[in-house]
């Protein structure tokens, strides 16, 4: 390798990561800024009972299409598939903003959901193509940067439309940034593709979309919508329980599978698989029961409270570009998981000790460390993943880590959802009368601090207590995953050279198997 091919790369970079910066940023801002336009939604387009399926509509099509992605991006081509994904999201969001009723909104979000997953895998992989081994800490912390700002931006921007414009622009702001995003990525980013024939794994990929679905419906309805002993959580799970061998047994005897078994040999890869699914816990965890602590006990309002996880989103954001720095300067990724680790456990260590009477300042460095560790890992659980395999898998590998982040996430919000609901309905039923039980506890987790005032001393203090308590049980349970990922992290092999892959040169051409077209 000549001493000008990295200088080519960072050139080329430069030139097309605003590109790919915008793509991911739809794909992140679209599953944030929905959230508090969604009251307005439901007064407008009628539908309550259907409100959640359109948040779990888009997360389930992201889910299941991000494997597939990632497979067809290694056979078709990184660009081709992530402009393909651009298109698709922007139809969707287009339709979205259109919707008349609210069974067109939950299709359509669907079709979002859809090019969202090709959004997140095809900009993790032409990253892991382009730039070499050590370098793509650094860039894949961009991506961290970008995921912080969508958290807490997007809720803001969203509820600003809402009150100011119309809550359709929550979608249709995604079509000139979409189409920003598509012309550079379409005019500055050449990456070579191959002419060969390919034998498309449909079966394996037909089960492995079941599967995931199973599991996302599973936690997604389980102790909500469905009591866990109920038919349908039952049916769910028996699917996926079933259908999860036959997935194994296919992809063993697929010509091209979509998820190849021999990548699970590689012991790097399945570490980062289990951070990606720790990484998920631990992330949507967080941003869903830190903000009702704030809003509940500290007596926050929405906005207020959202903007309280600025400490977990902050320490996130210096862990990763801080390790991202330092692994292009120094090299080697082994000891960013186990700080990471580290940060988690003990972050959420002091944030099960969370109280009625817990400083504000104090609380907020408990979510530093648990950011900071969040941060050491978010990242470079993908990094770790991309750096195992050969470039001809790269898209199934980043694929592979954003599947089971988002089934991580869904597990964990399910899981610590029903240990939320069960500690809170505990706390009323040891102090208050039957009545105002119920009253409450059909609500657990979801009476903001305007409803708490109009409740009785007795019964608002009952349930603040319940909030708190329920908090620190969310994170008492939530430690051993975090306990098991600094583990597991200290048997992640250190970065071998010999199996870093050469930067590309100066046309960003990815290596081709047989003919190139443009």
């Amino acid at each position: 390798m000549t001493s000008s091919a990295p200088v080519a790369e960072r050139v080329n970079m430069r030139i097309i990561l605003p590109g790919l910066l915008l793509a991911m940023l739809l794909a992140m801002l679209d599953a944030m800024i929905v959230s508090t336009a969604l009251p307005t939604v439901v007064g407008d387009l009628g539908g309550f009972d259907h409100l959640s399926w359109v948040v779990t509509a888009y997360l389930l099509t992201t889910t299941v299409s991000t494997p597939l992605w990632g497979k067809f991006a290694d056979i078709y081509g990184k660009k081709q598939i992530l402009l393909t994904a651009i298109v698709i999201f922007l139809i969707g969001s287009a339709l979205s903003g259109l919707s008349q009723s609210m069974n067109e909104l939950i299709a359509f979000r669907a079709i979002q959901g859809v090019g969202a997953g090709g959004l997140l895998v095809g900009v993790m992989t032409i990253i892991g193509v382009l730039v070499p081994a050590k370098e793509r800490g650094r860039y894949q912390s961009y991506i961290a940067a970008l995921s912080a700002v969508a958290t807490v931006g997007g809720p803001l921007v969203g509820g600003l439309f809402t009150d100011y414009i119309t809550w359709r622009w929550a979608f249709y702001v995604n079509l000139p940034i979409g189409i920003i995003a598509l012309v550079i990525i379409a005019t500055r980013l050449h990456l070579s593709t191959t002419k060969v024939g390919h034998r498309i794994d449909y079966l394996g990929a037909l089960l492995l979309a079941v599967v995931a679905t199973a599991v996302v419906l599973l936690c997604a309805w389980g102790g909500t919508q469905y009591a866990w002993n109920s038919a349908p959580i039952i049916i769910l799970a028996v699917v996926a329980v079933v259908c999860l061998p036959l997935v194994v047994l296919v992809e063993r005897r697929a010509a091209e599978p979509i998820l190849p078994p021999a990548l699970f040999s590689i012991r790097n890869f399945s570490i980062s698989l289990v951070l990606a699914f720790v990484v998920g816990i631990a992330l949507y965890g967080s941003l869903t029961f830190l903000p009702l602590y704030e809003q509940n006990v500290k007596v926050s309002s929405a906005t207020t409270s959202g903007l309280l996880l600025l400490p977990v989103l902050g320490g996130m954001l210096v862990a990763s570009i801080l390790s991202g720095q330092m692994m292009s300067k120094v090299g080697g990724y082994r000891i960013y998981p186990i700080l990471g680790g580290i940060g988690l456990s003990v972050g959420a260590f002091l944030l099960s000790t969370l109280d009625v009477h817990t400083n504000s300042g104090l609380a907020a460095v408990y979510m530093v460390i648990f950011g900071l560790g969040l941060g050491f890992i978010f990242q470079n659980s993908l990094v770790i993943a991309q750096n195992s395999v050969e470039l001809k898998n790269m898209g199934v590998a980043s694929g592979g880590v954003t599947f089971f982040r988002t089934i991580g996430g869904s597990f964990g919000v399910a899981l610590f959802a029903t240990i939320f609901i069960s500690r809170v309905h505990d706390a009323l039923v040891s102090t208050l009368p039957p009545a105002q039980v119920t009253q409450l506890s059909n609500d657990a987790g979801r009476v903001d601090s305007s409803a708490l005032q109009g409740l009785t001393s007795a019964a608002r203090d009952a349930y603040v207590q319940g909030i708190a308590h329920a908090t620190q049980d969310v994170f008492k349970v939530a430690l051993p995953f975090f306990v098991v990922a600094l583990l597991v992290s200290l048997f992640v092999k250190p970065m071998a050279k010999k199996t870093a892959p050469p930067a590309p040169p100066a046309s960003n051409s990815e290596p081709a198997k047989s003919s190139t077209s443009g």
